[in-house]
């Protein structure tokens, strides 16, 4: 299916399908904390819409590991009908081919289990903090440039 930039997808599907993916009790979760208040980065947020209705998306955000900069990747949605059909891998995949040069490390709240084969995991982040509840197992770092990250950290908006 093709994608689309997310800025072309009315603002109001895309909440529509959040909230069908993950619910209505979403905005209280740690990954809203984290990135409260900024820009979606558009150049690697994407949309799936199919017959007009949006059933996917993948948002990034700029936030910070004290004051390093760090792109968090999330949520990464898909309406529940169209699940299991790759195109969770679909969004990941094009965000990482949108990745630039100069942009950062990623974080993302996720499972090792499916993250992992997009380069993510836990090793350097055991020692990071969130302004909410989350698993450390579960805090999950992309960083293929080996930028120097701070190892004790506590993340939130980028100020």
């Amino acid at each position: 299916m093709p994608l689309i930039s997310l800025n072309q997808v009315p603002p109001a599907e895309v909440e529509a399908l959040l909230d069908d993916a993950f619910g209505t009790d979403r905005h209280q979760r740690t990954a809203y904390l984290l990135r409260k208040g900024m820009p979606v980065v558009d150049h690697l947020s994407f949309g799936i819409v199919e017959d007009g209705q949006c059933i996917g998306s993948i948002q990034c955000w700029p936030i910070a590991a004290n004051s390093t900069h760090i792109l968090l990747v999330g949520p990464v949605a898909v309406a529940p009908a169209w699940q299991n059909r790759g195109l969770g891998h679909q969004l990941m995949n094009a965000m990482l081919a949108a990745i630039l040069p100069d942009d950062p490390p990623m974080v993302m709240i996720g499972d090792p289990e499916y993250y992992g084969r997009f380069g993510f995991d836990a090793e350097g982040t055991s020692q990071w903090s969130l302004p909410g509840p989350w698993e450390p197992r579960r805090l999950l770092l992309r960083n293929p440039n080996h930028m120097a990250l701070p190892v004790q950290a506590t993340l939130g908006p980028r100020r």
